[in-house]
C-alpha cells in the first residue's frame, strides 16, 4: 500500500479553563508528539496541530470560581497550556485557539453549509431554566446525583465518580450550579445534528472497514452507540459564551454553537491559521483524500470523534480520520486523577519540581516521556506512581540505555585513543555478527510497531536493544582484553571490533530513541560530534554512521538517578494536597483534629543504639600509608551465578576499569549502583571468587542495624583521584 501523500495529525483540544495534568499527557499529546517525530524523520507532509479549546460551559463556570470574566480565564490558561507544552517538548507546527477570529469565521460558515444544505433539523424541545438567574442552564451548570452509583458529583453531562455519560434529564434531585435552586423546564428552539441518519454509513465505516486496523476499545464504543440507536444530537445551546450563529439565520439570537460542534471545527481552523503562517494552501489537508488524518484523543472523546465529527466532515465533503488511536486512562497512586479532589499531578507541578529544579534540565523532560509512555494506557487503563517512575529511570534509563552508552564511551576514550577504531573482518566472531544483525533488523520492527500505533511495545524494543549491547560488551569484556595485549597481539583487533560495534549501535539508538526522547538523541549527536541530519530514519540499520577514526567527545552521563527523597517527597505532597482540599471548609473543630493527627504522625521513636564494635589494635602511620585509595564510580553492575551475596562491578578507576566483586547484593540491586561513587582500595592483591578475578576492594561503612554504606563525598569527584 503506498504512503499517503501528507498527514494531518491532531491531539485533542484541552479546555483552557486550568492546567492539565500528566494523565492528559499520556493520554493524547504524547503519543501524538511521538508519531509525528517518527513520520518528520522519515521526511514525511505533516502537520501537527492543536489548541485550546475555549468555548463551553466550564470556561465561565471557571471565571465564577476565580471572581473574574470567561475572557480573562482564555488569556491565562492558554498561554499557561501552551508553554507547559513547549517545555516537555510536545512539537505541535500550531498551538491555535478558539477564541481566534478565524475560527468564529470557520465554525460558523461550516454551521451555515450544513443548515443550507438541509442537513440540521430543528426542535422545540423544554430545557432546564434557572428562574432566579434568568437563564438557560447548559448541562454542566446542573448538578445532582447520579442514577447509576448514587454518587453526589454528578453534572449533567457526566458522573465524575463512575465516569458515566448522563443527561440532565437523568440526574436525581438536579439544582442548578448558579443559584443553588431546583431548575423548572421552559421551552426553546434548537438545530440538531441527526445522527440516526447516518447509521448505515457509521456501520459500514467503523464497524467493518475499521474492524481490525482501530484499537479494539474504540471500535467497540462505537458499537455500543450505535447498536444503542443513534439520536439527533443538539449543535447549539442557549449561551452568551460561544461562537454566534450566522445572523441571517431566524431565531439565532442568544445562541451559539455547542462545543462539541465547535471543538473539533478548531483542528480546521488551527490549519488555516498554520497555512496562512507558511505561505501555503490549506485545504489539501482536509479536502484531499492522499492526505492521512490521525485523531489522538482520550477514550472519553471516542464519541464525538469517531460518530459525530465523521459525520460533520462527510457532510462537508472533507476527507476521514483513518484513525483515531483514543488511550484509556491513567491513575494515580492507586486512584483516579481529580482535579476537583486535587488528587494530580499537573504538567506545571513536574516542570517546577524537575525540569526546572538545579539538578534537572533536558533530561528530566526524557525522563517523563519516558516513563509515560512505557506506562501508556494504550489498552486498558494503566497508573502512574513515583515508585514506578524512579525505577523505570533509575533500573531503565540510568542502568541500561545511559549504562550502555557510558561504559562505550569510557572504553573508546580508554582501549581506543577516543577515536572511533576500525574494524578487523578476519577476527570477527558469531557474537560479533549477531549485534551486527541485530542492529540491521530493529529499525523494521520499530517502524511497523510505531505505524501501528503501538508506541510502548516500540519502546520496549528499543531499550532491549540497549539491554543486547551490554550482554555484547560482557560477553567481549575489552576490559579484559586490554589486560592481553602483551601476551595476544590480536587481543587489540578484538578491542577495536566491539568498541566499533558499539559506537554503531549507539549512533542507532539515537535514531530510534528520538520519536520517544529527542533531548537524549540530540545529546548522543553532540557526543557523536554528528549534525542533526543523521536522525533521518532512512539511516536506521546502517553499520557505518561513524567514520573510523573519528574523534568524539569525552563521556557525559544522559540521565541522573532520582533519589529516595525526592519520591517521598513527591507522595507527601500529593497526599497533603488531597487532605487540604478535602478539608477546606471543614469546622475548626476538624481543623483541630487534623493538627493533631499531623502532630502525632511527625514524632520521632528514638531506638537505643546498639553496642560499638571492639576497637582494632593500634597501628602506626607506615602501614595506613601502603594502601592505595582511589575515588571510582560503578559503570556496570551484575549479580554472580549461584552467589547470593555477590555482585560483579565494572569500576571506573579514570585510567582503568576494575572488575571488583562485593558481597552486598542482599542490600543493593545492580541496577541502583549504576554511576554511585565509590572509594577503592586499589593495591590489594586479586582474589578470585566464584571464579570471577577481584581487583580490589569498595570501602564501606556499617551502621547500627547492620547496613551498608558506600564512602563518598558530598562532592562530585573525577574517578582515579586519590584519597588521603
Amino acid at each position: 500500500m503506498a504512503a499517503p501523500k501528507r498527514y494531518l495529525v491532531t491531539s485533542a483540544l484541552p479546555y483552557a479553563n486550568g492546567l492539565k495534568h500528566v494523565g492528559h499527557l499520556a493520554g493524547a499529546y504524547i503519543p501524538a508528539d511521538i508519531y509525528v517525530r517518527y513520520l518528520r524523520a522519515q521526511q514525511r507532509d505533516v502537520v501537527f496541530v492543536c489548541g485550546s479549546d475555549e468555548h463551553g460551559t466550564a470556561i465561565p463556570i471557571q471565571a465564577k470560581k476565580e471572581g473574574t470574566t470567561a475572557q480573562a480565564i482564555i488569556d491565562k490558561y492558554h498561554v499557561a497550556l501552551k508553554e507547559d507544552f513547549e517545555k516537555l517538548s510536545i512539537s505541535f507546527d500550531i498551538y491555535h485557539r478558539t477564541s481566534a477570529p478565524i475560527h468564529h469565521q470557520t465554525a460558523a460558515a461550516f454551521f451555515d453549509t450544513l443548515e443550507q444544505q438541509g442537513a440540521l433539523e430543528t426542535k422545540e424541545t423544554e430545557q432546564f431554566f434557572d428562574e432566579e438567574a434568568n437563564s438557560f442552564l447548559a448541562d454542566r451548570y446542573i448538578k445532582g446525583i447520579c442514577p447509576a452509583c448514587g454518587s453526589d458529583r454528578a453534572v449533567g453531562d457526566q458522573c465524575e465518580s463512575c465516569g458515566r455519560a448522563l443527561s440532565p434529564e437523568e440526574l436525581i434531585n438536579p439544582v442548578s450550579t448558579l443559584s443553588g435552586k431546583p431548575p423548572i423546564k421552559k421551552k426553546t428552539t434548537h438545530w440538531y445534528l441527526p445522527l440516526d441518519r447516518h447509521e448505515t454509513f457509521l456501520k459500514q465505516w467503523i464497524l467493518q472497514d475499521h474492524q481490525k486496523d482501530w484499537r479494539p476499545t474504540v471500535v467497540g464504543q462505537c458499537k455500543g452507540w450505535i447498536e444503542g440507536g443513534l439520536q439527533p444530537r443538539a449543535v447549539t445551546r442557549d449561551l452568551d459564551w460561544g461562537v454566534s450563529l450566522p445572523p441571517r439565520i431566524k431565531g439565532a439570537d442568544g445562541k451559539v454553537l455547542y462545543v462539541w460542534f465547535d471543538a473539533p471545527i478548531g483542528y480546521i481552523s488551527a490549519t488555516k491559521q498554520w497555512a496562512l503562517d507558511k505561505g501555503k494552501d490549506w485545504a489539501p489537508y482536509w479536502q484531499d483524500k492522499e492526505t492521512k488524518l490521525v485523531h489522538f484523543i482520550g477514550k472519553d472523546n471516542i464519541v464525538f470523534h469517531c460518530i459525530i465529527f465523521p459525520v460533520m466532515l462527510k457532510l462537508h465533503g472533507y476527507i476521514l480520520p483513518e484513525n483515531v488511536p483514543a488511550n484509556e486512562f491513567l491513575n494515580l497512586e492507586g486512584d483516579k486523577m481529580s482535579t476537583s479532589r486535587n488528587w494530580k499531578l499537573d504538567m506545571r507541578d513536574y516542570i517546577r519540581d524537575f525540569v526546572e529544579a538545579p539538578n534537572g534540565g533536558e533530561q528530566c523532560v526524557d525522563m517523563l516521556r519516558y516513563y509515560l509512555t512505557q506506562i501508556a494506557p494504550e489498552t486498558k487503563d494503566s497508573e502512574f506512581t513515583w515508585k514506578g517512575f524512579q525505577e523505570a529511570v533509575n533500573s531503565e534509563l540510568v542502568a541500561i540505555f545511559g549504562n550502555f552508552v557510558n561504559r562505550t564511551w569510557v572504553l573508546m576514550h580508554k582501549l581506543c585513543a577516543g577515536k572511533v577504531p576500525p574494524i578487523h573482518s578476519q577476527h570477527l566472531d558469531a557474537v560479533d555478527e549477531e549485534l551486527r544483525k541485530t542492529i540491521e533488523q530493529a529499525p523494521a520492527t520499530i517502524e511497523a510497531l510505531l505505524e501501528q500505533y503501538k508506541f510502548r511495545e516500540a519502546l520496549f524494543e528499543i531499550i532491549d536493544l540497549s539491554r543486547k549491547g551490554n550482554q555484547y560488551m560482557q560477553k567481549k569484556e575489552p576490559w579484559v582484553l586490554a589486560k592481553q595485549l602483551e601476551q595476544d597481539p590480536s587481543a587489540q583487533a578484538r578491542i577495536d571490533n566491539c568498541i566499533h560495534l558499539c559506537l554503531q549501535l549507539t549512533a542507532n539508538l539515537s535514531i530510534l530513541i528520538n520519536p520517544f526522547m529527542p533531548h537524549t538523541a540530540r545529546t548522543l549527536l553532540y557526543q557523536m560530534k554528528v549534525v542533526e541530519k543523521m536522525l533521518q530514519w532512512e539511516n536506521a540499520g546502517k553499520i557505518d554512521l561513524l567514520k573510523i577514526g573519528y574523534s568524539l567527545r569525552a563521556p557525559q552521563l544522559l540521565f541522573r538517578k532520582i533519589e529516595d527523597s525526592e519520591i517521598s517527597t513527591q507522595v507527601e505532597k500529593l497526599k497533603q494536597n488531597a487532605m487540604s482540599t478535602s478539608s477546606s471548609g471543614a469546622a475548626s473543630a476538624s481543623g483541630t483534629n487534623a493538627a493533631v493527627q499531623s502532630s502525632a504522625s511527625a514524632e520521632t521513636v528514638l531506638q537505643e543504639k546498639a553496642p560499638a564494635a571492639p576497637a582494632k589494635a593500634i597501628i602506626q602511620y607506615e602501614d595506613f600509608a601502603k594502601l592505595s585509595l582511589k575515588t571510582g564510580i560503578i559503570r556496570a553492575a551484575q549479580k554472580v551465578e549461584k552467589a547470593d551475596k555477590l555482585l560483579c562491578l565494572q569500576v571506573d578507576l579514570g585510567q582503568e576499569v576494575r572488575t571488583i566483586v562485593s558481597g552486598i547484593a542482599l542490600q543493593y540491586a545492580p541496577e541502583t549502583l549504576i554511576g554511585k561513587q565509590v572509594t577503592v582500595v586499589t593495591n590489594l592483591a586479586p582474589r578470585k571468587m566464584k571464579g570471577i578475578e577481584s581487583n580490589g576492594m569498595i570501602l564501606m561503612a556499617e551502621d547500627a542495624s547492620g547496613k551498608l554504606h558506600f564512602i563518598q563525598s558530598e562532592d562530585s569527584i573525577d574517578p582515579g583521584a586519590n584519597v588521603s
